[in-house]
């Protein structure tokens, strides 16, 4: 049985790992860790977990969350948390998934350029972790996945392009420049913070661009697309909120190289993706849209080139709340520990 101990619980990230916790048959939650809700249960905080998970939330300096016998620590908090408290619990035996960007980049120089990116200190507080850290998209390096103790989960819109492109960079059927991502998400990526942008009365039959430059997950999506492709890879990245709870639709723009067709997409897509429990490709006449991912791992790919033009262009479908964060990482401590990476996470999309 697999020991868990989750810092951050009472926001999304948490309590989406709870609910998949709650169907694992080989993990169990040793302690819920919050600075807020200290010593209330989670479900006082919300109440539809009630007779599912009462566990009473704990302080992050408190002996209870320090002494805790735990397997692996989640850290479902924003920036700089993990990074200060990784060092402890690597000592003490734990293994660390960390939700942010704390252990995206395994090197203090890209770590650096990331943080500037967002405004962050540069400096590292883990610098050592922070070299040993393995990117935690489960699909593309399970071998390291395995094996590491510190695995950085991927952001939501880096998990939706990543698994859009990576079989075109790969096989290269998309041209390495000029590559677009559209992306649009729902409103829960923002959390659950109060925020005036996010207003009933604002986001209602409402949607806008933003942050478009110096976004935080621009730096992951080239740095694996250029680790597969060997070359380096730049991306024009548009986020998008849209007045829905939940899920991302990208679609993903490029040139085709001379003489590549639909199908050779297709096949490069089917072939990369054989195997993959959580990866799915449609052909472009079959309905797809965020409800056929909604509550589930699934990354559902939609190739719709168009050879009249010349344009590559695909769309990938996800969950922001499951694949984009709480589902890959589940997926990765199955990996970790030497489960199916399914346990836990074999649940049918929610529909309507």
């Amino acid at each position: 049985m697999v020991r868990v101990k989750l810092v951050g619980a009472g926001g999304y990230g948490g309590i989406g790992l709870v609910e998949l916790l709650l169907r694992h048959r080989e993990a169990s939650l040793a302690a819920l860790v919050d600075v807020q809700g200290v010593g209330g249960r989670l479900s006082d905080m919300w109440p539809y977990l009630r007779g599912f998970c009462d566990q009473v939330i704990v302080a992050p300096d408190s002996a209870e969350a320090r002494e805790t016998a735990a397997d692996v620590v989640f850290f479902a908090t924003p920036d700089g948390v993990g990074q200060a408290a990784a060092p402890a619990e690597v000592a003490a035996g734990r293994r660390v998934i960390d939700y942010s960007g704390d252990f995206r980049f395994d090197s203090e120089a890209l770590y650096r350029e990331y943080a500037t990116r967002i405004s962050r200190d540069p400096v590292h507080k883990a610098p050592d972790l922070l070299r040993e850290s393995v990117y935690g998209l489960t699909e593309l390096h399970r071998d390291r996945v395995r094996k590491a103790r510190v695995v950085g989960n991927p952001g939501c819109f880096a998990m939706s392009c990543i698994c859009g492109l990576w079989p075109a960079v790969k096989h290269g059927v998309v041209e390495r420049e000029g590559i677009c991502c559209d992306c649009k998400t729902g409103v829960s990526g923002a959390g659950k913070k109060p925020a005036a942008g996010f207003h009933f009365p604002e986001r209602y039959e409402n949607a806008n661009a933003y942050r478009l430059t110096g976004h935080q997950h621009v730096m992951e999506v080239e740095r694996e697309l250029g680790l597969l492709a060997g070359a380096e890879v730049r991306v024009t990245f548009t986020p998008q909120v849209v007045p829905m709870v939940r899920g991302i639709l990208s679609t993903l723009y490029g040139r085709l190289p001379e003489g590549v067709t639909h199908r050779k997409v297709l096949e490069a897509y089917r072939d990369t993706f054989a195997g993959e429990p959580f990866l799915q490709v449609r052909d472009f006449g079959e309905a797809v849209g965020t409800g056929d991912v909604r509550g589930s791992n699934r990354v559902i790919v939609t190739v719709a080139t168009d050879e009249r033009t010349g344009v590559f262009r695909v769309i990938s479908h996800i969950d922001n709340l499951v694949k984009g964060q709480a589902g890959s990482a589940l997926q990765n401590m199955n990996a970790m520990f030497g489960l199916p990476e399914t346990m836990g996470l074999d649940m049918a999309p929610q529909h309507p």
